[in-house]
């Protein structure tokens, strides 16, 4: 249990300091369109192989059809949910009270975390696998933060201590996530999978490559996003 808690931590510790990162990035100069648009694609490219090569697969192999529908159900609906209350306090550039953005955002860093942690249930490589694709969402989420508090007129430090909560955040959800993993049955296990893999296809296909297409995209930036797919494919093969 110490040993997997602390290998899970370790993992986690990442994806915190991209979040605080993207935040320091955003404060001191925010990347352009372009740059931000060929990063999120190439992030949901990375995400997006971890799902095709580990964790489906592995779902697959557990062949518990119920538990896997139950929990992917439950996932898409926590997300659909999470999204609705997101968009119920409006956003930034409306001028409104940006705190249910960042509870969303809070909940979403909690989730990424528990997501390294439960991803040592198909085992250790799987998670240094999602740990790669999280650091880079993880990183333009924080500079997502620092951008919406910075345009209601937060300042600098309180922006730096929200990244920092943020970044505490990830690592909650993986401790939390580690525990779980050691405390529950398989069948338990296998639920919560599904509900990750729903969390993960839903960061992909209706945040990432969303963002990513808001502005005019080019055939590099599209390309950025099989990039990151074949890239993350190669470690898994060498790894």
């Amino acid at each position: 249990m110490t040993a997997t808690l602390s290998k899970v931590m370790f993992y986690a510790a990442l994806p915190a300091a991209a979040t605080l990162a993207g935040a320091m990035l955003a404060l001191i100069k925010q990347p352009g369109a372009g740059l931000r648009s060929a990063v999120q694609h190439f992030a949901a490219g990375t995400v997006f192989s971890v799902l095709a090569v580990e964790l489906l697969p592995d779902l697959m192999h557990r062949r518990m059809p119920w538990p896997t529908f139950i929990g992917f159900s439950l996932g898409v609906a926590f997300m659909l949910g999470l999204k609705w209350w997101s968009e119920r306090g409006g956003g930034a550039e409306e001028g409104r009270n940006p705190r249910a953005l960042l509870t969303a955002l809070g909940v979403d860093v909690v989730l990424d975390g528990a997501l390294i942690g439960l991803s040592f249930a198909a085992g250790e490589k799987q998670g240094l696998l999602l740990t790669i694709g999280l650091v880079l969402e993880t990183f333009f989420l924080g500079a997502s933060c620092a951008t919406s508090l910075r345009t209601v007129g937060q300042t600098s430090i309180r922006i730096g201590v929200t990244a920092g909560i943020l970044g505490i955040g990830v690592l909650a959800g993986a401790g939390a996530g580690a525990v779980i993993l050691n405390s529950v049955t398989p069948v338990f296990i296998d639920a919560l999978l599904a509900f990750g893999v729903a969390a993960l296809l839903y960061l992909v296909t209706e945040e990432l490559l969303v963002e990513a297409h808001e502005g005019k995209e080019t055939p590099g930036q599209a390309a950025m996003f099989f990039l990151g797919f074949i890239l993350l494919f190669m470690i898994d093969m060498l790894i």
